[in-house]
């Protein structure tokens, strides 16, 4: 057993293994889709050579997959309501394993296209529901740890992609580029077997009266008989069944939408009070995740390096894997922090950070760019800190607390559905970022564009600052009360939290 200390501070409870082996497996996706990621980075290079595609078209094929993930996780999001979390990660799996064989066979862009639209939906599918089955079998005290794995697994995912991309990057220009993105179906495929041995999210199967089953994969995920009850009675209370109900099966009230119908009127028509202001919060920070700028360097690192003074596609490829090894590293550190320090101090110093790296990155590209002498090696040094450091400070805190934030915050019948929405906030920054970056630096200057990001993540400090009070240490059946007090209510919240 791990030690982990709860939300209070002062008791200490074990991390259940069962459980974290559940959000393991379940974070394996999030592996396939970070590899997926990495590795278009340097497959780019390689795609333009062969293939003769423009500025344009690369820009459409690095974000043509968030465009095809926003649709993928609004679906999979009254999917996971209707068969369950369990079975739509084996979806996810499958549909991802399709789009990766399609884009390793790829003989021309039109066929590439079309296997990273369908890979896209897998991706859309991954991102919403892994952190949701995450929170779900876990208990408060160690729920950050575990909801932050599938951001570790997509870390772990950019790594071995940009190392695949200095490995296969020695093959033929034609054969190369085509292993980096096919051989994802692997491990797809593995996945979506390995998932099928996982237990249902016991939140899922109390919504659908099935209390026997829940009762039982609570025991396993719970460190003691009396935690297994305390959070089955509060699981049925939230559910609207009687807490003293001992039957195994409870029929669904016709009445009653357990499946997730109805959802999409309490979340956007006619929300209550706190549910509006729940919304607000998942939507602004998935929006700020992405609007701050990292894909620009997941993505486009080797041209970031290259517009600093690096020269040579392997030079280019090896500076990118710093990029990769460097969220692997920090976001592998706030995986122990974020229930230990809390969501809102990461996110806060997180922001700060990612504010002053941007700063410096969009002044040295500047210099860089205004200088017509030979290279500048302290310009170009900090450019490669700096964007080291934006890398660093954006996985300690706002990566991984984006994904844990919004999985929690929901209330158990809208979580699903809400926390799609905010993924799809989340993949259509990405595709705009993904899509505009080229164009934007054109347009602006590669520092200009830097500054701009930087602008962004100002106002994204200010927002979580108002608007985010700390959820570290509740249950999920607690976390609405919070955002139930109106704006002076959060006020006092957020400042008992400093």
């Amino acid at each position: 057993m791990v030690s982990i200390e709860g939300g209070g501070g002062q008791n200490q409870q074990k991390l259940n293994m069962y459980a974290a082996g559940c959000a393991i497996v379940a974070s394996m996706i999030s592996i396939i889709f970070g590899y997926d990621t990495g590795v278009m980075s340097g497959a780019m290079i390689f795609i333009k050579d062969e293939l003769k595609i423009h500025d344009t078209e690369v820009e459409i094929l690095a974000g043509i997959l968030n465009i095809c993930a926003l649709f993928g996780s609004l679906l999979a999001g009254r999917t996971s309501d209707y068969i369950g979390r369990r079975y739509t990660i084996f979806a996810a799996s499958i549909i991802f394993m399709l789009g990766s064989i399609l884009m390793g066979y790829a003989p021309n862009y039109g066929v590439l296209m079309t296997g990273r639209c369908i890979a896209g939906i897998g991706v859309g599918f991954a991102l919403m529901i892994a952190p949701v089955y995450s929170a779900e079998v876990s208990s408060p005290s160690y729920r950050g740890f575990l909801t932050c794995l599938p951001e570790l697994g997509i870390s772990i995912g950019v790594l071995l992609g940009y190392i695949s991309n200095v490995a296969f990057g020695g093959l033929s220009l034609k054969l190369g580029w085509r292993i980096m993105l096919g051989i994802a179906a692997i491990p797809s495929l593995a996945l979506a077997f390995g998932i099928l041995k996982m237990p249902e999210s016991p939140r899922w199967l109390v919504m659908q009266g099935r209390l026997g089953e829940a009762k039982k994969i609570l025991r396993r995920v719970s460190n003691s008989e009396e935690e297994a009850e305390t959070r089955l009675r509060d699981i049925k209370e939230v559910a609207g069944i009687d807490v003293n109900c001992n039957d195994d099966f409870v029929k669904p009230d016709p009445l009653k939408k357990t499946h997730g119908e109805g959802v999409w009127k309490e979340l956007i028509i006619r929300p209550t009070p706190a549910v509006r202001w729940i919304l607000i919060a998942a939507v602004g920070i998935h929006f700020f995740e992405h609007a701050v700028g990292i894909e620009a360097v997941i993505l486009y690192s080797p041209r970031i390096f290259k517009k600093a003074g690096i020269v040579g596609k392997e030079k280019l490829l090896r500076a990118s894997v710093g990029v990769g090894l460097t969220k692997f590293v920090f976001v592998f550190i706030s995986t122990f922090l974020v229930d230990r320090v809390g969501r809102r101090r990461l996110l806060l110093v997180s922001t700060a950070g990612i504010i002053a790296a941007l700063a410096v990155l969009g002044t040295c590209l500047t210099i860089v760019e205004h200088h017509h002498g030979g290279q500048l090696v302290w310009a170009l040094s900090l450019c490669i800190i700096s964007t080291y450091t934006f890398v660093a400070f954006f996985n300690i805190g706002l990566a991984p607390v984006t994904w844990v934030y919004s999985s929690e915050i929901f209330p158990l019948k809208l979580r699903a559905q809400g926390y799609s929405i905010g993924v799809a906030v989340n993949r259509l920054m990405n595709a705009t970022i993904s899509m505009s970056f080229i164009s934007l630096y054109e347009a602006i200057t590669i520092g200009g564009a830097f500054f701009l990001f930087a602008g962004i993540a100002v106002l994204a400090w200010f927002f979580f600052y108002f608007l985010f009070p700390e959820t570290k240490g509740r249950s999920l059946e607690d976390i609405e009360e919070l955002f139930s007090k109106g704006i002076s209510g959060r006020a006092e919240a957020v400042k008992s939290d400093m």
